[in-house]
């Protein structure tokens, strides 16, 4: 009785930790929904929606919105990124649209035209301006 439970508990961490590959050469158009992170290399047009980590490789590219928690950009994103987690930009990352993220990192060289929320920093906005309508 106790082994099965073990076993179930097991697998459903093993298969939240599944990743989906988008190879090279490999164009989707629509929106994605996945419980597992995503490794990129080809072509995605809509909106990919994950609480696992995405990482986008050189020949990477996203036009859409992507929502998740971590993202590792080597390559190219276009539209709107909302991370609850860290956006880590290599130095061949190319980021153009509107990001709202808890973290940032970007390396030299890397492009990041962007409008971008910190998300701690829009709570402690919010804090001194509540502050400054009760002075």
């Amino acid at each position: 009785m106790f082994k099965d439970s073990k076993k179930e508990k097991q697998q459903s961490v093993e298969s939240s930790g599944n990743q989906n590959i988008i190879a090279q050469g490999t164009k989707i158009v629509g929106d994605l929904s996945s419980e597992g992170g995503f490794r990129i290399d080809g072509e995605i047009e809509g909106n990919l929606k994950t609480p696992g980590k995405v990482v986008v490789g050189k020949t990477g590219f996203i036009n859409g919105t992507l929502e998740g928690t971590d993202a590792y950009f080597e390559g190219r994103f276009t539209g709107k990124l909302q991370l609850s987690g860290t956006l880590t930009l290599k130095s061949t990352a190319n980021i153009q649209g509107d990001v709202v993220v808890a973290k940032l990192a970007v390396d030299p060289g890397a492009n990041f035209d962007v409008t971008c929320i910190m998300k701690s920093g829009v709570k402690a906005m919010k804090n001194d301006r509540s502050k400054e309508k009760t002075a």
